[in-house]
């Protein structure tokens, strides 16, 4: 009888084994590649627990921002509003495109604004017009997951793609894979024409123009690239900074010419093993529920100025996530630094000179 029930018991487990393994390699959403994150800075300033917070509950996560000539700030919120603040500090809803995947904004040379949207494309938003749409494909193919845009000086709009094959609401898979899916595209708005700038890019976030416009600055997972627009190496790209604190999401020019970059923080303290080892990664890829406790951005905030050299000017944080998380954009304006987050209900507003 013991002997039995042991047997049913061993044949038990043997079946949960067998049945784990095949959900975690079979049934795994992702075809991973290994990673090596370095465990985040110990250093804290907690500066970032300092910021004024605008339009607290009125704002849906914010992710990006930008302000115009006027002075108006502008951000798009998971409600589906582009919503903006006029300097006497009243907060509107301002343009309503009716989706949750509102992303990178900018202002537009002749007006208006440039909107990422990861479901519908790339989107030009006017006082008069509401919202068209700019782009939706690229060389046939459905564009998903535009993320940042900029616009330069001749009126060629670039803007980067995070992934082909993962969607915003799957964005930590793409994470886990690994694998360069990303792309930066330019969309030539006279020719209506758009041309893949750069391919095979993991996890193409944000979007920079320099001071000059003489190059171009993609933030990628752990580092960002620098493509170059004009002069000697024109059409060439390099490595313009790597082995930041964090996972870069958008990065803005400075008055300066320097460039602000949110830094995200991708994986949980002493969790980093987990992109070691493909099949930690098919684990938490096959059970959603283990990502919240792997992925490290709603625990603490961060953002780094660099320089034209690529080398870190200052930094500030709230390394305890006591007042802002996930800060997805960081604009200087008026010597105040403006924050984007995607894990708060406010615009933060630091003033830079007391930081």
């Amino acid at each position: 009888m013991a002997s039995n029930l042991i047997r049913a018991s061993s044949s038990l487990v043997l079946a949960v084994l067998v049945a784990l393994i095949v959900q975690i390699f079979y049934f795994s959403p992702i075809d991973p590649v290994l990673l090596d994150i370095k465990p985040a800075s110990s250093t804290k300033d907690n500066q970032l627990q300092n910021i004024i917070k605008l339009g607290e509950g009125f704002l849906n996560e914010p992710e990006d921002v930008c302000v115009d000539k006027e002075g108006t700030l502008y951000t798009a919120t998971r409600d589906g509003w582009i919503k903006r603040c006029r300097r006497n500090g009243n907060w509107e809803n301002w343009k309503h495109i009716d989706s949750y995947t509102l992303l990178g904004i900018t202002t537009a040379k002749k007006g208006g604004l440039i909107v990422c949207d990861s479901t519908k494309g790339l989107l030009k938003v006017t006082e008069e017009d509401g919202f068209t749409v700019l782009v939706s494909q690229v060389n046939g193919s459905q564009l998903r997951f535009a993320d940042d845009v900029i616009e330069a000086w001749d009126g060629n709009i670039y803007f980067s793609v995070l992934s082909t094959k993962f969607d915003l609401d799957n964005v930590y898979l793409d994470v886990l894979e690994a694998r360069p899916h990303g792309q930066l595209v330019k969309y030539n708005p006279t020719s209506n024409e758009t041309v893949i700038v750069l391919d095979n890019v993991a996890c193409a976030n944000g979007v920079a123009l320099s001071k000059d416009e003489d190059y171009l600055v993609l933030c990628e997972t752990w580092k960002c690239m620098r493509h170059w627009l004009k002069g000697a190496n024109k059409g060439t790209t390099d490595i313009f900074i790597e082995n930041l604190p964090g996972g870069p999401d958008n990065i803005n020019l400075a008055p300066d010419g320097s460039f602000w970059i949110a830094l995200v923080q991708l994986t949980s303290e002493r969790l980093e093993f987990v992109h070691k080892y493909k099949i930690t990664k098919h684990l938490v890829a096959s059970f959603p529920r283990l990502i919240n406790l792997v992925n490290g951005a709603k625990k603490k905030a961060m953002v780094v100025n660099v320089a034209t050299n690529g080398t870190i000017i200052r930094k500030f944080d709230d390394g305890d996530g006591k007042v802002i998380t996930f800060v997805t954009s960081a604009l200087e304006f008026e010597d105040h630094l403006y924050l984007g987050s995607l894990n708060s209900n406010f615009v933060g507003k630091l003033p830079l000179h007391s930081a």
